[in-house]
């Protein structure tokens, strides 16, 4: 079922030449493709800019979409100073929709393999250093009535480089105290197994012994970490609180998960982790996206260079 968020999307596609097809083609990947929610909405939204732009050129069809066409949108949004990123995920959005034409008859030939996207720079991820890992994970004060959720919330996102739409969403029965893992569905409804370190562990237990049941009362609720009203913590509640400990453990940048999930995979590389090991444990489906963190490698040997060459 489509959440709301999608459905707003979808709506609004009604007014707009090829809205119909675009619509279609979501739903084709809710059905079919089995993508999470929050990729079909980025879909959509990319989907919903291009079908603007081709109105502004009178291109009402799908068949009167070109590469010549394509290419000129893709230097609009890079003359727009649209990330690089958010372009090639536009290009990526605008490939899967003529591939779905093609399979449905509505054009005759693919040619989304002659389509270059921009190129992607090797940015270094912002990440925490061990320190402000350390002071973020004391943030939370024994005497405060969440306590025991949050420090278990913040020592199993650290622990496990998990995103925030998995956490949230893991249930209580997904974890193995004996083994150490926890069950994570991860994007497109995948599932993995992701091993818990013991200061984790023992968060997660004192939460389960007694901070959970305060939360939950009478409601039977399968999730794993609670809102006040015993219900599941949204994205946007779950953002609030990490934020609101990143600036009590004085960190200058504006904490979000995904930076503690860059600080998981570059703590891990630095402590000698292979890239394939990582890449399963963040549940990234291509390798080349975990390669980003190699920067750790090299920025390390660097170090060693200019600290041991005797004419560096």
């Amino acid at each position: 079922m489509p959440s709301v968020q999608t459905q707003t999307i979808t709506s609004k596609l009604d007014e707009l030449p090829l809205g119909r097809v675009v619509r279609d083609f979501l739903s084709y990947l809710t059905v079919e493709g089995g993508l999470s929610d929050n990729t079909i909405q980025g879909y959509g939204r990319d989907l919903r800019d291009f079908l603007e732009f081709c109105k502004s050129v009178k291109v009402g069809e799908i068949k009167q979409i070109t590469p010549a066409l394509i290419q000129k949108y893709m230097m609009i949004l890079a003359k727009d100073n649209k990330a690089e990123a958010s372009q090639k995920r536009g290009l990526v959005a605008i490939r899967m929709f003529l591939r779905f034409g093609k399979l449905n008859g509505l054009v005759k030939d693919d040619f989304t393999g002659i389509l270059e996207g921009p190129k992607l720079w090797q940015r270094m991820p912002v990440i925490c250093s061990k320190k402000q890992v350390v002071d973020l994970l004391e943030a939370p004060s024994p005497k405060e009535k969440y306590y025991l959720r949050d420090k278990a919330m913040l020592e199993l996102l650290y622990a496990t480089g998990m995103r925030v739409s998995e956490l949230i969403h893991v249930g209580a029965a997904d974890f193995d105290m004996n083994l150490g893992i926890i069950r994570c569905l991860g994007k497109g409804n995948k599932e993995r197994l992701i091993p818990v370190g013991k200061s984790a562990l023992r968060a997660v237990e004192a939460y389960l012994r007694t901070g959970r049941a305060v939360l939950a009362g009478k409601r039977d609720s399968p999730w794993l970490f609670l809102n006040r009203r015993g219900g599941s913590l949204s994205r946007v509640g779950f953002w609030k609180i990490l934020a609101a400990y990143g600036r009590r453990a004085g960190m200058a940048t504006r904490l979000t998960p995904h930076l503690v999930r860059h600080s998981f995979a570059t703590h891990l590389l630095e402590r000698g982790a292979d890239l394939r090991s990582i890449q399963l444990m963040l549940g990234h489906s291509d390798i080349s996206t975990t390669q980003i963190y190699t920067h750790v490698i090299k920025e390390r040997l660097k170090q060693v260079y200019l600290s041991h060459h005797p004419r560096a």
